[in-house]
């Protein structure tokens, strides 16, 4: 017997989080913090919408890729991303650190090729 969330459960959670049309991702240079308001805000500021499919087996991914984002002048490094329920203003919701870091240079393009929320352990 698997123990763990029952998966209608967690699909709730992430359902409600992460709404279908309400998903919406900023670019980090480190770990954005509790509030994901730290002044570790990429280059381009702005948040791009991300269409998340229904939540199944207690995992949510976008339907599609994420972006893109322009740099407008600045060398950085993209680590982390934060979500968010709104284009500007709204609720923070979650924070994550890429899997692998990516260096952007002045004019480059950045998008998510894609896009998973989890939550673990899923009683099976």
């Amino acid at each position: 017997m698997a123990t763990g969330f029952a998966a209608a459960l967690v699909n709730g959670w992430l359902d409600a989080a992460f709404a279908t049309a309400s998903c919406w991702v900023k670019l980090h240079t480190a770990d954005p913090g509790a509030s994901g308001a730290t002044a570790a805000a990429a280059g381009d500021t702005s948040r791009k919408q991300a269409t998340m499919a229904a939540a199944s087996g207690g995992s949510k991914s976008a339907s599609g890729s994420v972006g893109p984002w322009t740099n407008g002048g600045t060398t950085e490094t993209i680590s982390h991303i934060s979500l968010w329920s709104a284009s500007t203003a709204g609720t923070f919701n979650a924070s994550a650190a890429l899997s692998a870091s990516q260096s952007w240079a002045s004019t480059n393009t950045f998008t998510l090729i894609s896009l998973s929320i989890s939550v673990s352990p899923v009683a099976a």
